[in-house]
């Protein structure tokens, strides 16, 4: 039996039909994180949109609707730009990189994509690589660089090739703002970044608009700034493998929470599951995990961190976990491991509240 999950990779924006579809279909899959709406008749604007591959949230709180609606706007209108021009495997500057690294040749970039790159470098190195937004050949090579995927194993020679060369982002090198790699197997595919430094601009926009209470969620990367009326902003964490959340909590003013699943984009073949989230190490799916989220703390980069961070935590497994978190500075973690088993730190357990009683398997860590 064969099931293929939607994809949630940066694409770009369908027709209205099949956003439509999309749309419908993304509600029914359960995402990383799913934000808990209050049913009250409070005063909230709400905006949703379809970029980066998912649906979009802006909800605003606390202010006049046309002070809300263009606040929301200019934050969409970000997210769009930011969608087409770091696309992966469609036209865009990010694509024409690749084109180039590819070809052996170096390539002028913009500030801004110097930026990121030598940015996304840094916290791939802080993973220990097991974060690595360099590898877009070996995401390729497994299907996932669509928007619908084909449960089908990619060619073990292919692979083998890729682990050969192992090209990353640690191969790039940006000087006088032209970019440039000795690995021509070198790709960039921002997908696992770029929806948390979504989230950092988004906040500085809402905040540059006047608004100070709002909630962004791109997919299930969400940040939080101030309050819902009054009121915490409260979400949940998606269960992995059943419907609606696992634990819910109170999100602070600047704190953002950020998941990896398996669930998300994968498909099975053979009764196994393959998902989106490779190992650089092996160059295949990870297998340990089935869900692992974070909390980052008010921060200028707290959303690029909740969606980067979560990667290596995710692939790194039961074994070393822990520890890179502790490396890592981050001491909110929730992990379902491959048997459904849930550990969690002492100071996220203490935030949570979880639905349906206390899971069954429960090991909270110091």
């Amino acid at each position: 039996m064969t099931r293929i999950a939607p994809s949630s990779m940066l694409c770009r924006l369908p027709g209205l039909a099949r956003l439509s579809r999309r749309l419908a279909a993304l509600l029914a899959v359960a995402c990383g994180l799913a934000l808990l709406a209050a049913c009250g008749r409070e005063e909230v604007h709400q905006q949703e949109s379809f970029v980066f591959g998912t649906r979009v949230e802006v909800i605003v709180a606390g202010a006049d609707e046309a002070r809300a609606r263009i606040a929301a706007n200019a934050v969409l209108s970000e997210f769009d730009r930011l969608h087409r021009t770091y696309h992966a495997w469609q036209p865009s500057e990010l694509s024409e990189l690749n084109a180039a690294f590819a070809a052996g040749k170096s390539q002028p970039v913009t500030p801004e994509m110097a930026g990121f790159i030598l940015d996304a470098q840094a916290r791939s190195a802080a993973g220990e690589g097991l974060f690595d937004p360099g590898i877009g050949q070996l995401i390729h090579l497994w299907g996932f660089q669509a928007d619908e995927f084909v449960a089908a194993l990619p060619d073990p020679a292919a692979i083998a090739n890729w682990r050969a060369e192992r090209a990353g982002i640690a191969d790039v090198r940006i000087a006088d703002g032209v970019a440039s790699s000795g690995k021509r197997g070198v790709a960039l595919d921002f997908g696992g970044y770029l929806k948390g430094v979504a989230l950092d601009r988004g906040a500085e926009i809402l905040r540059s608009h006047g608004i100070s209470n709002a909630l962004i969620n791109i997919g299930g990367n969400v940040l939080a700034l101030g309050d819902r009326n009054g009121r915490p902003w409260r979400v949940g964490i998606q269960h992995p493998r059943k419907p609606g959340p696992l634990a819910t909590l109170e999100l602070g003013d600047g704190e953002a929470i950020g998941t990896s699943g398996d669930y998300q984009r994968f498909f099975e073949l053979d009764g196994r599951r393959y998902c989106h989230l490779l190992d650089p190490r092996s160059g295949e799916p990870a297998t340990m995990t089935q869900a692992l989220t974070i909390v980052i703390p008010r921060a200028a980069d707290s959303g690029t961190v909740s969606d980067s961070s979560s990667k290596p935590l995710f692939v790194a497994g039961a074994g070393e976990w822990p520890r890179l978190a502790k490396k890592l500075a981050i001491e909110q973690v929730l992990r379902v491991d491959a048997s459904g088993r849930v550990q969690v730190s002492a100071a996220l357990n203490r935030r949570l509240s979880w639905v349906g009683g206390t899971p069954a398997e429960l090991e909270v860590l110091p």
